[in-house]
């Protein structure tokens, strides 16, 4: 895989790029393609993969040191409803970053994307980061993986929003978040499920969504 602090710059980069489109801006108090989660609230969500590296890169390690499928394991909004407080604090938080409109996200995501540009470079490989909204550590590299999987996912969900096309991103970036995606999918619904999801249409689950 390449370098996953590159892969994941260029998904951010996309991102501001999308959160630019003047479709955004036109439907910003409108639903949007997720339950209870406005245009505005989600572009805000996409932005925060942004700026959450940052908050993440100015903390100290905090607890223990996990793996991806335990700290997936260890939060609660994986599996948690629409109404848990977990849940609810995500999309509060969306909406109240995407408070002050569309321009004024903009201009803070490319800010904030212009510093990771320079700060994810310098960054010793066996750098470890504390979660300040939770209580335990990841690898930087294993985080950004996180947030390159968000960027991937919310980008399709803000374009389909606003009724515009996906974004297209090099394979290199989509490869790692469907191996994450498939191997989140794996833990939760067994290998069975996932196996004749993706090759006997006939045995096929409802579903092998990973969250």
């Amino acid at each position: 895989m390449a370098e996953i602090r590159e892969l994941y710059l260029t998904a951010a980069a996309s991102a501001v790029a999308l959160l630019r489109d003047q479709a955004v801006a036109a439907a910003w108090a409108k639903p949007s393609a997720l339950t209870e989660f406005s245009v505005a609230g989600l572009a805000g969500h996409l932005a925060q993969q942004i700026f959450r590296v940052d908050l993440a890169l100015g903390a100290e390690p905090n607890g223990s040191v996990i793996p991806l499928r335990e700290h997936y394991a260890r939060s609660a909004w994986v599996t948690a409803g629409l109404g848990h407080e977990s849940n609810v604090s995500i999309r509060r938080g969306g909406e109240d970053t995407a408070a002050e409109g569309p321009g004024s996200l903009v201009a803070l995501a490319q800010a904030g994307l212009d510093k990771l540009t320079v700060a994810l470079r310098a960054e010793p490989a066996d750098r470890v980061l504390g979660l300040p909204w939770a209580q335990w550590s990841l690898t930087l590299d294993d985080f950004l993986l996180t947030r390159l999987m968000e960027l991937v996912v919310h980008s399709d969900d803000l374009a389909a929003s606003v009724g515009i096309p996906t974004p297209e991103l090099p394979q290199d970036v989509i490869d790692p978040v469907v191996d994450l995606l498939a191997r989140l999918a794996v833990h939760r619904h067994g290998p069975t499920a996932v196996i004749r999801a993706l090759s006997r249409t006939e045995r096929a689950p409802a579903t092998i969504s990973a969250f």
